[in-house]
């Protein structure tokens, strides 16, 4: 195919950005103008910057750290105050850094990235800080007393801008994984060496201690912090899903023997593998899916001493684990609700958490692995928000913190239903809908089916006030390609069984139409990134299902996805389109490609961010020229900030949502304000 859009590929090139002012412009005039746009921004931004949202804690010894946005910190400011002010519910917090006069005094559009601290006396911590929300990001220490960053003229470690990290390795050194200059990143532009630096010193003159290959997706460290059990470990991840793994011992690297489809944990003396396929060992084969744990040193030396904490079922999957002091909790998911489990390290018999919210959703993780065996909890779900417990495995939890309803669930229901796929697969979805129903009404049908991702009943203010609130219908299915049945699900609509993933979705589509909830032209759907292939597939394959369809920083291009940006470190889940025989099934899902001129299709919203350096803007910019041309109903918006996640910021998050929810009710309400 002669691709007449690739110039559209120049991120900003000055005729790629000409065009997309133009695009939005037109949009800006239309959907902007419209009055019910307006009311959803006010409305998404008051919930995204409510003053009464939980403050989530982390930690830190006697004292609890939380990085808050709000309408005068929009870029946000990291806060803390005592363990015991916290539990009393104080609001008096102190500021340690605001991110908002640091952008303000440095001129740049600083994204708080996270950080981590220095241990055991927390002191000090290394904070990243990104350009208008992209992947690449600056890394730079600073001091929580002094409540400053340590420049390097004073020994501070500074990692320039690039992709990667710092990890602590004691107070005078860290491991640095970024651009060192050519040949330092793999094919995917990923880190794929690894240094340690001393504090004081040059970062050009740091020592490299591990090596990845080009053709890997990274190379990464973690280091243990545990008193008595440090461990060092380094991984390369040759694709997205597979990894070999060393430990460092007495200097040298040792390798890990252990399926390199799968994960693996390190934590005092124990070993965890959790295996992405079955698993044979010794004559004893273990369920892909399982979570699996056996004594580091003896493994090591060769034992096989192979404990079983968690076996699949065709109902239950591993959702995933956390360690407190003495114990590991594992979080179950049964037909996509959760439930806990905890194991004494060393004892290895499950028994339930005590007191875990009965909720669909619960999450779970410590407050101090190294030296607590307190956990925090989460239950939410599509109709009840979050509520914060803190407490131990084995004691009724305390509540430090209870959400706010952000709309009126009265006469609401989550009901979960199952629809059959093409194959006779049955794909769960849940319904969230008034309990007592008048007939087909506007739903939403959302979804991702990618990367084992698990897609959970999650409480969702803006949608529950923009769509729900309306009189609109939700509507989340957990197809194939997802994690909600573990590794076989996701493996099960891999490359070449991609075609499964959009069969499943279809199928809940059809579900819906053919059981009354909705219909056609009252169906809409919603996706990004692989979501937005998601919805970018139904909008070429089933267009007579759907009367709008909204596609947020997607991949549409399979043909060039991984030669922009992070693509390459995806084709384990796609394949390698410059491959003969992975193209013959990569273009049956290329929407890019299928686009018909005589076709009749749903009206298009595609959206995505000029500073998106994960998934390349170049996809939503070139499907929106190609069905401009062909005469296509299509609306087309890029933000100039905000990376992957399509916007940097509260006020740019509120647009992106009032934006999307006009469109949708514009089409398949027919309403305006």
């Amino acid at each position: 195919m002669n691709d007449e859009f690739a110039w559209l590929e120049d991120v900003e090139g000055d005729d790629a950005l000409d065009w997309v002012r133009k695009m939005n412009a037109l949009t800006e005039g239309d959907l902007f103008t419209d009055p019910l746009f307006e009311q959803l921004r006010t409305s998404a931004l008051e919930i995204l910057e409510a003053d009464d949202r939980i403050p989530m804690p982390m930690f830190h010894g006697d004292s609890v750290l939380n990085f808050w946005t709000d309408a005068n910190h929009r870029r946000g400011i990291l806060r803390r105050m005592s363990r015991e002010a916290y539990k009393a519910e104080s609001t008096d917090w102190e500021t340690v850094l605001d991110v908002d006069a640091l952008g303000e005094a440095e001129s740049e559009s600083w994204v708080f990235h996270g950080m981590s601290t220095r241990k055991p006396d927390r002191r000090r911590a290394l904070i990243a800080l990104s350009p208008g929300g992209s992947d690449s990001s600056v890394t730079r220490e600073f001091d929580l007393v002094e409540k400053r960053f340590i420049p390097p003229d004073e020994g501070g470690f500074v990692r320039p801008l690039a992709k990667g990290g710092l990890t602590w390795i004691d107070d005078d050194t860290v491991y640095v994984a970024t651009d060192f200059g050519p040949g330092s990143l793999t094919k995917s532009g990923y880190p794929r060496i690894i240094k340690r630096w001393e504090r004081a010193t040059d970062i050009d003159d740091a020592v490299t201690v591990f090596e990845g290959e080009e053709s890997d997706v990274s190379a990464s460290v973690s280091v243990s912090t545990l008193r008595d059990y440090p461990h060092h470990s380094f991984s390369r991840s040759l694709d997205f899903y597979t990894a070999r793994r060393w430990i460092l011992r007495d200097g040298d690297l040792v390798q890990i023997e252990a399926p390199e489809h799968g994960t693996v944990a390190v934590r005092e003396r124990w070993m965890f593998i959790l295996p992405r396929t079955d698993w044979t060992v010794d004559g004893t084969t273990y369920a892909g899916g399982s979570l699996l744990v056996a004594n580091l040193e003896g493994y090591l030396s060769g034992e096989r001493d192979i404990h079983v904490l968690f076996a699949p079922t065709e109902s239950a999957s591993l959702d995933g684990y956390t360690f407190t002091k003495h114990h590991v909790v594992l979080s179950i998911l049964e037909d996509v609700r959760n439930h806990l489990e905890v194991h004494d390290l060393g004892v290895w018999e499950p028994r339930p958490y005590v007191g875990a919210p009965e909720l669909w959703s619960v999450n779970v993780g410590p407050v101090d692995p190294d030296e607590s065996d307190e956990c925090l909890l989460i239950g939410d779900d599509f109709l009840n928000p979050a509520t914060l417990f803190i407490g131990t495995v084995d004691d009724e939890p305390t509540v430090l913190r209870k959400g706010t309803s952000r709309f009126d669930a009265t006469g609401l229901r989550i009901e979960q239903r199952f629809a059959t796929s093409l194959d006779g697969t049955r794909i769960p979805y849940f319904l969230v809908g008034p309990e007592e129903s008048d007939g087909p009404a506007p739903t939403l049908l959302g979804g991702y089916g990618g990367f084992e991702v698990s897609r959970v009943a999650a409480y969702a203010g803006v949608l529950g006030r923009s769509w729900l609130a309306r009189g609109g219908t939700y509507v989340l299915a957990n197809i194939r390609g997802g994690g909600e049945y573990g590794p076989k699900w996701h493996q099960a609509g891999l490359r070449e069984n991609r075609h499964r993933v959009y069969e499943d979705f279809e199928a809940v589509a059809r579900d819906l139409i053919d059981t009354g909830v909705t219909t056609p032209s009252q169906l809409g759907t919603s996706g990004g990134s692989n979501g937005g292939l998601l919805v970018g597939n139904m909008y070429v394959r089933a267009p007579e299902l759907f009367g709008a369809i909204v596609c947020q920083v997607p991949l549409l291009d399979m043909k060039r996805y991984p030669h922009l940006l992070a693509g390459a470190s995806w084709m384990a889940e796609y394949g390698d389109p410059d491959v003969e025989e992975d193209w013959e099934f990569i273009q049956t899902f290329s929407p890019y490609h299928l686009v018909k001129t005589d076709a009749t299709y749903p009206p298009m919203l595609l959206t995505t961010s000029t500073r998106d350096d994960r998934v390349h803007p170049g996809h939503a910019r070139k499907m929106a020229a190609l069905l401009s041309k062909l005469g296509h109903d299509v609306t087309y918006w890029e933000n100039i900030e905000g990376g992957h996640g399509g916007a940097a910021d509260a006020p740019q998050q509120a647009v992106m949502q009032a934006l999307s929810y006009t469109f949708l009710a514009r089409h398949l309400m027919g309403a305006s304000a």
